[in-house]
């Protein structure tokens, strides 16, 4: 008897998915544990296990497709079953659903200076999720969607507008940090490292360890980052409308650049591993990461997060908080530069770093506290190893 299978919820926050690939194609058998296909989740790439057995009828969802949650994804069923009727009913609801959301774009709630703003740039209103009252669209969520890099409406003279279909990664990054920059009030601290002693606390500990085993200075750094939480506890917090929860564990996450946008894998328990540990789970969560094939359970919970773009020759820059964190350290590169020594002018290197804050529950005061005990191990990291 036909089967209906339906787009899985692989996620706590999955609302759609992306059939990346279709394991098995119309007419296959296929049995109870068999990957049906990989699909892409608002947090990363995950295979699709079937708990049933038959012969793959039908698919509802292409490869690059995408599906809501619970939509029909596949029937399986018996070899040669009749399932004509059965698409007749699901080709019939799709049209009804497909009505009743043509219905609410007619009733979009958008203010008269918002509405002008979309029509004068060319912004569809229906992609755009209103920040005002019962979600209104206001004149801020216009500005916000227009300077996004990929919302942007590109101008091409003489061709047609290209058009970016957007990925379940993509719509729910825009989602979460529309929310944070909306929600929480940022504020930032800026502070610049002396990285002498840190480049050469590098220098001698790579001379003991084989080539995979490398340290790089974002694993100093986050282990620095870790050792700070440990001393102050009131960073390592997150804010709901409840309460203040101050987090037992620190579960550091770490900005990882993918093709669509980024991906913040966590690294769980972060002050109680070694800089090796940190350094090999890095690497490898990394690399899962950037092929999508990281699970769900180890880019969640987070306590507080680093984004080092120093690789990309970038001196000092501002990150917006990943809620529900409460704080983000954005990471420049080490540049060489005159600094002051013994008020004498030397050549140095230095490495500028910026914490932004969510000023609901970290008052600058608490801030810089944090930053200053940051910067105390990265000028002697020595000391992040006791």
């Amino acid at each position: 008897m036909a089967e209906i299978i339906s787009m899985p919820q692989l996620s706590d926050t999955m609302k759609e998915g992306t059939v990346i690939k279709w394991n098995k194609k119309i007419g296959d058998k296929v049995s109870e544990g068999d990957i049906l296909a990989e699909i892409e989740t608002d947090k990363a790439t995950q295979d699709f296990e079937i708990d049933v057995s038959g012969v793959l009828l039908f698919i509802g969802v292409q490869e690059g497709g995408t599906a809501r949650v619970n939509d029909v994804l596949a029937i399986i069923g018996d070899e040669g079953e009749n399932i004509n009727h059965i698409i007749s009913e699901l080709q019939s609801t799709k049209k009804q659903e497909q009505k009743k959301q043509e219905q609410k774009k007619q009733e979009i709630f958008i203010s008269p200076i918002a509405k002008k703003m979309a029509k004068k740039i060319g912004i569809p209103i229906e992609e755009i999720k209103g920040s005002g009252d019962n979600g209104r669209i206001i004149k801020r969520d216009i500005e916000f969607y227009e300077k996004s890099n990929l919302n942007l409406i590109k101008e091409i003279k003489h061709e047609k507008p290209v058009k970016i279909v957007h990925s379940s990664i993509r719509k729910k990054i825009a989602e979460h940090l529309t929310y944070s920059k909306f929600s929480a009030p940022h504020y930032y601290l800026f502070s610049e490292i002396n990285a002498d002693k840190l480049i050469e606390f590098r220098k001698n500990l790579n001379k003991k360890l084989s080539l995979e085993e490398k340290i790089s200075f974002n694993d100093i750094i986050i282990k620095a980052v870790a050792q700070s939480l440990k001393k102050h506890p009131d960073m390592n917090v997150s804010w709901n409308d409840e309460n203040i929860i101050i987090h037992s564990k620190i579960h550091i996450g770490i900005a990882v650049a993918i093709k669509d946008g980024l991906i913040v894998p966590v690294i769980k328990n972060a002050d109680q591993k070694s800089l090796l540990e940190i350094s090999k789970e890095i690497k490898e969560k990394a690399l899962r990461s950037k092929s999508k094939k990281i699970q769900p359970e180890e880019i969640e919970n987070s306590t507080f997060t680093v984004s080092n773009l120093g690789m990309y020759g970038i001196e000092s820059f501002t990150s917006i908080i990943n809620t529900p964190n409460t704080s983000i350290l954005s990471v420049g590169s080490i540049m060489i530069r005159p600094i002051v020594k013994n008020y004498k002018i030397e050549i140095g290197n230095v490495m500028k770093i910026t914490l932004s804050c969510d000023h609901r529950i970290i008052d600058g005061a608490k801030g810089s506290e944090y930053i200053y005990s940051l910067r105390n191990f990265l000028e002697d990291p020595i000391t992040i190893l006791f």
